[in-house]
């Protein structure tokens, strides 16, 4: 599934962020916690559908990400906490990766 540069640029500066909130809880210097953060950055991911990019980190959800601009609720870019592995949580959005507001995402996920 193709996604626009746009939102393919916010979905990294996402990821990014998850990276350097995974630094900073594991910033010990030691070779193992090294190990840890490379093999993080290595895992995680994103997946587009028609509906949501799916934010993956190793074998579970990270986040959401809207992918259209169809949903009643939901605008294009708004990032949602994951429900189960194949649905987000649609209470509210945490964020928006168009807008830049990235407060709410940690390495675990969003608040």
């Amino acid at each position: 599934m193709k996604i626009e540069n746009d939102i393919k640029n916010g979905v990294e500066a996402l990821i990014d962020v998850a990276k350097k909130s995974y630094e900073k809880w594991s910033n010990g210097g030691s070779t193992i916690r090294s190990e840890m953060y490379e093999r993080y950055c290595d895992r995680i991911k994103y997946n587009p559908g028609s509906k949501y990019i799916k934010i993956v980190s190793g074998g579970g959800v990270h986040s959401f990400v809207v992918n259209t601009d169809k949903d009643k609720k939901f605008k294009r870019g708004d990032i949602l906490k994951a429900a189960s592995y194949n649905a987000p949580a649609r209470n509210f959005a945490r964020g928006n990766v168009l807008d830049g507001s990235l407060e709410n995402v940690h390495w675990t996920g969003v608040a």
